[in-house]
């Protein structure tokens, strides 16, 4: 088996969709068939009936379309979609149907000359292996796989497209001896790639950089990556690499969890950051500085990435302007609040230089304090990348502030 997430995908679909043609047929829905002749002695032809299962199932296409096994199947299939052309083609179909063609194709492999839709293990292996061959031939599986550590989630793997899941480590087939000891949740990356083709193992690098930026913005939580990978190419041995990630120890103050019926707003949250990631300018370099802050071992330690992260945005003119406190304040409090955030901002300012310098206390309300205000570059980044506010963060701070003014 060259890729389990869709082995487990289209298995799952198949039984369903097993019971839903089963309890078509139960209803009174008449599969066709075709007469078709076959050699018999002393050239007397014989003729028998033969079920024409595809042409059933492609006349449930609709039905089957509503199974919820039926998204995870379309998303492991669409990672293949370049080869999908040459499977229909094996099977005597029109090349050009895509993934909707495919599936009804593979099922009725699957289910050929069947009536009673039961799905027997040989008859799914067969098929399967028949679309692996035509998915997989002249190509390297490769994998990567890197523990994610402040996360939890509910389900045994959430697909996040273009070869990126996360799965629960006692899940994943195979797995890693070490994997689980870091971590319940490991994040895993596969790469098809043709013969002689580059190496795919730097993509897998990129990849779970950017994941690592969107888990970051899609929740408040400490959340890093370990700062080991396990690789294997085909089905070889796990070999180790260091990621070069980083994991701050702030990863393992706490824990998210991702419930079941979050999943499909992360997989969107994270196409969009990964769409939508600066390369340059102001709004990347806060970025790289609330990445840096995340990665700190004490909340005391990421003061200064915190407040230079929410310089960049909204206080150009430099520090000496005095003006982050209330832009910060117009963006982030409401009204009644906007004189205690600003107050707020102002003495976490006057905290860096006692913590450069040493002097500075060190409590739980400074922890707090430095936590809050990177909750608030957290949340201007996200709304910013999200389109949700513009990225000229000073013009909107200051036009609120003119807004709220008294006359």
């Amino acid at each position: 088996m060259r890729s389990h997430t869709l082995h487990s995908a289209l298995r799952a679909f198949t039984e369903e969709a097993g019971g839903l043609l089963a309890g078509e047929t139960a209803r009174g829905a008449e599969i066709p068939f075709e007469l078709v002749e076959e050699g018999g002695r002393a050239r007397t032809p014989l003729y028998c009936y033969r079920p024409l299962t595809g042409e059933f199932v492609r006349g449930h296409a609709s039905a089957l379309e509503g199974l919820p096994s039926h998204p995870a199947a379309v998303r492991a299939l669409s990672e293949h979609a370049d080869r999908l052309p040459r499977y229909l083609s094996a099977l005597g179909e029109r090349p050009a149907g895509g993934t909707t063609a495919a599936m009804n194709a593979f099922l009725a492999a699957v289910y050929a000359e069947q009536t009673d839709f039961a799905l027997e293990g040989a008859r799914f292996d067969r098929a399967y292996a028949q679309l692996e061959d035509a998915l997989f031939a002249g190509r390297t599986d490769a994998t990567v796989v890197v523990p994610v550590l402040g996360l939890d989630i509910a389900s045994e793997e959430v697909v996040l497209g273009e070869g990126l899941t996360l799965r629960r480590t006692e899940a994943l087939p195979g797995a890693p001896a070490d994997a689980g000891e870091q971590s319940d949740v490991v994040a895993v990356f596969r790469a098809v790639v043709e013969d002689r083709a580059p190496d795919p193992f730097a993509q897998a690098g990129r990849r779970f950089r950017r994941l690592l930026t969107a888990l970051r913005l899609y929740d408040d939580g400490a959340i890093a990556l370990g700062p080991v990978a396990w690789t294997r190419v085909d089905g070889g041995p796990w070999r180790t690499g260091l990621l070069g990630t980083g994991a701050g120890a702030s990863a393992y103050e706490g824990l998210i969890l991702l419930e079941a019926d979050e999943e499909d707003e992360l997989r969107a949250f994270c196409s969009l950051i990964g769409r939508r990631l600066p390369r340059a300018g102001e709004l990347a370099w806060a970025l790289g500085r609330y990445e840096m802050a995340c990665e700190r071992a004490a909340a005391s330690e990421a003061l200064t990435d915190v407040l230079l992260g929410l310089r960049a945005l909204l206080e150009p003119e430099g520090p000496q302007s005095g003006q982050l406190p209330a832009r910060l304040a117009a963006l982030c409090a409401t009204p009644a609040e906007h004189a205690a955030l600003a107050a707020r901002a102002a003495h976490a300012i006057s905290l860096e230089r006692a913590i450069v310098a040493g002097t500075a206390p060190r409590s739980e309300q400074v922890d707090a304090l430095i936590d809050e205000l990177g909750g608030h570059l957290r949340a201007l980044l996200r709304d910013v990348l999200c389109g949700h506010l513009d990225s000229d963060l000073r013009s909107v701070a200051d036009r609120l502030i003119t807004e709220g003014a008294p006359a």
